[in-house]
């Protein structure tokens, strides 16, 4: 596959960081990389764009990134900080006058018709964003010819979607992978798993358990994603860690 950029658009969690009204030592920093909108990541290959989830920060995030194109978005799931700013995509539409290529499972596909009921009735009112969606279930697939595999985690009782594109995965809002899902991340150079926080959460991974998740694959690079304010300063974070594991932030670009 030729070379890969990734973006990440957020690294937050579902509330972002800052969160609203908190005082904590996290929230206050001035220190940039301690700014997480909504997780999401961009993966560009020659002249095609695919992002992963459109949450509530998606407009801005293309506005920071002075992101011109976009060919499709994957989507991991339905929650509202993944979906909630498809409205967006159609900025898209307006300059390329054509729909948007947008992927998801049948359950993320019911969320987004209910959402974004008036994109998808048969006589759409004018100026809705035009997506063409396409069902995903458990097999590869292609995007502008370009292989994606799926794969499927548990977020508590929910099941999501993480995606591997050539030697680069990308797991978010996760806390349990099945052995024979494991099996398609196995080989990964990169991989970017979330990482909540330090303490237990009934639906994402911990620290440690990214961190052993992450021994277990054994990539030549990791990075966090995903983190609340309750894991600390960005700084003070990758100190404790491996030297082939990274705190991500908004902004960072990586090549794969």
């Amino acid at each position: 596959m030729k070379k890969m950029e990734v973006t990440f658009l957020g690294t937050g969690t579902s509330q972002g960081v800052p969160v609203i009204t908190c005082e904590c030592e996290v929230c206050q920093s001035e220190n940039k990389h301690d700014k997480r909108l909504r997780t999401s990541i961009m993966m560009s290959i020659d002249d095609i764009n695919i992002v992963v989830d459109t949450g509530p920060d998606f407009r801005q995030q293309m506005l920071n990134e002075e992101v011109k194109h976009l060919e499709a978005v994957l989507y991991t799931h339905e929650h509202k900080d993944h979906i909630s700013g498809m409205d967006d995509i159609r900025a898209f539409n307006f300059k390329a006058k054509k729909p948007v290529e947008i992927y998801a499972s049948e359950r993320t596909e019911i969320g987004l018709r209910k959402e974004y009921h008036y994109v998808f009735t048969d006589k759409p009112y004018p100026g809705v964003p035009q997506v063409n969606l396409h069902r995903i279930e458990s097999s590869p697939f292609t995007v502008q010819g370009i292989k994606v595999i799926p794969i499927d985690v548990m977020h508590y009782k929910l099941p999501v979607k993480a995606f591997r594109v050539g030697d680069f995965t990308y797991i978010t809002d996760a806390n349990a992978i099945a052995p024979s899902e494991m099996n398609k991340i196995h080989g990964s150079e990169v991989l970017v798993i979330n990482a909540l926080r330090k303490t237990p959460h009934m639906s994402h991974f911990t620290l440690d358990e990214a961190l052993e998740l992450i021994e277990s694959i054994g990539p030549k690079r990791a990075y966090l994603t995903h983190l609340s304010h309750l894991m600390g300063k960005h700084e003070d974070i990758q100190k404790e860690l491996p030297e082939n594991v990274f705190v991500a932030y908004d902004g960072l670009k990586i090549q794969i």
